[in-house]
């Protein structure tokens, strides 16, 4: 298997770090982990590994492709988007993972096939998936072996008075439906709480080092750092441009490494000119246009670095999400596949 020029530095310490910081935060709920979109892009397999030997008991996904790439790791998965008449012959037949049902049309549907264990997403004021509060307290789950009743904050990352009448919905149906267990808060609703808490808590973006809402700055550590190769390093005298359109030029002779890195890769556009590449504390900044698969780097300050050698880029989430505009989930989930994913 041939190396690849790219790499993504994945820090398994401060994964479980995260997750038990937050977890701490759940008070007496339990932690669970969305590994949706593989993971965040960091890898779902592993970072599924890593928290379930920490302690953590209970995985979100988006798909039955996501959960059946789980099937062996010997954990219990529910897949948020519930249970499509596509899905019927996979969800029946798999036991380590569960649907969220969505809509009173897939809990029919569930129940006239005769499925086991299920989660229920219940819409308390987001208008995105869930059936209503009124389908519950009329009646619509009796029997069903519902494990865990949800819903999801729309506002959780701003004070909002929604998150209220969100969180006062949702608990009035303590009770009804027959569910074991109740979740409603993510990463941002931990951090509005213990009484956004309930049973479960369903953390996602702040497990993988992002700062959702100011109340968790400086209480994520970074997981991800994205490493590019040196393809060439090369002379640009003053006058001359370098990249697409001649975005950038040279006031002063520069010294310039080329790496294997572009918007191809989720490393877009809005950084050229603005992103970093680190090497220790120095900084050395992105020049020029990034392009699909180079991106250019004033090295004029680190005259060792040659051809081979590899820079690591600046990825700290809420900096660099205010650095380029994209959000912090934007900037994990567009990972490519391209990069060979490091865990240390």
């Amino acid at each position: 298997m041939i190396a690849s020029p790219l790499r993504l530095r994945l820090d398994r310490d401060a994964l479980v770090a995260n997750w038990r910081m937050l977890a701490a935060l759940s008070g007496p709920a339990a932690c669970g982990a969305a590994v949706k979109a593989n993971g965040y892009g960091l890898g779902a397999r592993k970072v599924v590994q890593h928290l379930a030997t920490a302690g953590c008991r209970d995985f979100f996904v988006a798909t039955w492709a996501e959960a059946l790439a789980l099937a062996d790791a010997g954990v219990a998965v529910s897949v948020l988007h519930g249970v499509r008449e596509e899905d019927m012959a996979v969800a029946l037949g798999t036991t380590h993972a569960r649907p969220v049902l969505n809509s009173v049309q897939q809990v029919r549907r569930w129940r006239e096939a005769g499925g086991g264990a299920c989660d229920v997403m219940v819409d308390t004021g987001m208008n995105r998936l869930g059936i209503r509060p009124e389908d519950v307290t009329a009646g619509l789950l009796d029997g069903l072996p519902v494990d865990t009743l949800m819903s999801h904050l729309a506002s959780a990352d701003e004070d909002a008075p929604l998150n209220a009448r969100q969180r006062d919905a949702f608990a009035a149906l303590r009770g009804r439906g027959g569910a074991r267990r109740m979740s409603l808060a993510n990463s941002a609703g931990i951090a509005l709480g213990p009484d956004y808490a309930f049973d479960l808590t369903r953390p996602g973006i702040a497990l993988y080092g992002a700062v959702p809402v100011p109340a968790l700055a400086g209480r994520t550590r970074q997981v991800v750092t994205p490493e590019a190769q040196i393809l060439q390093r090369r002379l640009a005298p003053a006058g001359a441009s370098v990249g697409y359109n001649a975005t950038w030029t040279a006031t002063v002779d520069t010294e310039v490494a080329i790496v294997n890195l572009g918007y191809a890769d989720g490393y877009l556009r809005c950084f050229s000119g603005k992103g970093r590449a680190m090497r220790g504390d120095q900084v050395l900044p992105v020049i020029g246009r990034v392009s699909m698969d180079l991106t250019a780097v004033d090295v004029s300050a680190a005259p060792e670095l040659a051809e081979g050698d590899w820079l690591a880029m600046d990825y700290d989430l809420p900096t660099v999400s205010a650095l380029s505009g994209l959000s912090q989930y934007e900037l994990l989930t567009g990972l490519g596949a391209r990069y060979d994913r490091i865990w240390g």
